[in-house]
């Protein structure tokens, strides 16, 4: 090769080293201020750190739900010892759930609504059991869970492996510890309910597991069968940046920076939900929700008529947990042909409010129904009209053209402009969420705070009270489950 061409593929090679070294030292400044940025937070607490070595995994030589119990016994012992009694004099505090004896401490509840909690029915019409959302608790179906038994069902409410207990348990759960747990509570039931109907009602992430579930049992006669699903907000599809969260508590592990295994770190003001939030658990949902797409996938293309329960899912358009388009091209779009139904709960379109909100393009539900059929009904909560607060629901059943509308009887309460993906399984009366609080409550309550003042003042994140925590229409959709569940032998 002559200089004359030598020298320009030179002097290229030169330039895009000097291009990639430039790079490369920007990656490495951007990754130094944001390990310090992470590391400027509050210092990890005993409730982050404590190690309770009493957990179920998938590998526990456990084998039974009374054996699971058992342990559970065991565990929450532990963190009496190694969490309530070393906690700092700093954090003895009424905010701290981990104070004894503070308003936020679930041991004021009887029952302690942490923990795994039976409510058995002499004549049974159906089994139901309940699978609470990442870093919940099984407080969180507990409204759900005592309608339906009033209705006569044997109902579980499990509290899945990491929760319930301090959230550093969640630093080193794997979804797999959380599917065998359900199976286990699976069998139990159908132990104790026969041949009857087994109904699996999951929220957030355990809508997600209550989805893993169906799908084994459709293939594995160790699994008892499902007659339906019932979900609310699933987590069934979460940002692709959580694959990339991970490495953050990689690099920390590596150099020695604990505060990296977390994506928040908060205030435990909340007796039932955590508030941290380690990179863990955000993995795991991206993990779960992952396999679980490829699987629904592989079941639409080689069995397009299978085997697979009825479903009622209930999503809000406004959710800035999970994903509502997943839920209808992820879950719905990908069923079996069969009577399933979602639910979308609409911004309130009260014109004031309507010219407010940011997030109109986000809403596809009247795409939805303006489209053509679908393989599964959707019925859409929306206002009745723009200046009016009444909602309605408008109904476009599977594999039809038409649009229903019905009169609902309830309304979009002053200065609420959406649901959220906290609110959806709550009544209004809720003791510990609700607005009006009910008599149930023995300390803290959440759902009634409407505090206005200056920024940086509260102990808690500013948007975690504006958040709303509670459904006005939870009439409608205790009312629509016990539907779906109707049937001679169900409530």
């Amino acid at each position: 090769m002559s200089a004359s061409f030598a020298n320009p593929f030179k002097a290229l090679f030169k330039m895009t080293r000097v291009l990639l070294s430039a790079v490369a030292g920007g990656l490495l400044v951007l990754i130094i201020g944001a390990v310090i940025h992470l590391e400027r937070r509050p210092d990890l607490k005993v409730w982050h750190t404590a190690e309770l070595d009493a957990e179920f995994t998938a590998d526990s030589p456990v084998r039974t739900f009374e054996e699971y119990l058992d342990l559970e016994d065991v565990l929450f012992e532990r963190l009496w010892k190694r969490v309530y009694a070393r906690i700092e004099r700093e954090d003895q505090r009424p905010i701290n759930r981990y104070h004894p004896g503070s308003p936020a401490d679930p041991a004021r509840w009887t029952p302690n609504w942490n923990r795994s909690y039976q409510l058995p029915s002499d004549n049974p019409r159906c089994g139901v059991l309940l699978l609470h959302g990442m870093s919940d608790s099984p407080y969180s179906l507990r409204g759900l869970g005592q309608r339906l038994h009033a209705a006569g069902a044997w109902v579980v409410g499990l509290r899945l492996p990491g929760h319930g207990t301090a959230p550093g348990e969640l630093v080193s759960v794997h979804w797999r510890d959380m599917a065998a747990a359900v199976k286990l509570a699976a069998v139990h039931l159908q132990a104790r309910t026969g041949n009857l109907p087994l109904y699996i009602l999951g929220y957030s992430n355990g809508g997600t597991l209550a989805v893993d579930y169906a799908l084994r049992a459709a293939r594995d006669s160790d699994f008892p069968g499902v007659r339906g699903l019932i979900l609310i907000s699933p987590a069934l599809g979460v940002t692709p940046l959580a694959a990339l969260a991970v490495w953050q508590a990689r690099i920390g592990h590596l150099i020695g920076l604990e505060k990296l295994a977390w994506n928040s770190i908060l205030p435990e003001y909340d007796p039932f939900k955590y508030q941290s939030f380690p990179v863990n658990a955000g993995d795991q949902v991206y993990r779960l929700t992952a396999d679980l797409q490829k699987r629904l996938r592989n079941a639409a293309a080689n069995q397009p008529d299978g085997d697979f329960p009825r479903v009622l899912a209930f999503q809000s358009v406004a959710d800035a947990t999970v994903s509502t388009r997943a839920v209808v091209e992820g879950l719905f779009s990908q069923l079996p042909a069969g009577d399933h139904e979602l639910v979308l709960f609409d911004f309130n379109r009260h014109r004031d409010i309507d010219r407010l909100l940011l997030a109109r393009r986000l809403v596809g539900a009247p795409e939805l129904l303006q489209g053509p059929p679908r393989s599964f009904t959707i019925s859409f909560v929306t206002n009745a009209a723009a200046h009016d607060p009444l909602v309605v629901v408008r109904r476009k059943r599977r594999n039809q053209d038409d649009i229903q509308t019905m009169p609902l009887d309830l309304h979009w309460p002053a200065g609420v402009y959406s649901l959220s993906h906290v609110a959806l399984p709550f009544s209004p009366d809720d003791p510990l969420y609700g607005v009006s609080g009910g008599t149930e409550n023995p300390g803290l309550r959440l759902g009634n705070i409407g505090l206005r003042g200056e920024k940086g003042v509260l102990q808690v994140p500013a948007a975690d009270m504006l958040r709303l925590r509670w459904n006005p229409f939870y009439p409608f959709v205790e009312q629509r489950i016990v539907d779906f569940m109707s049937g001679p032998q169900q409530p």
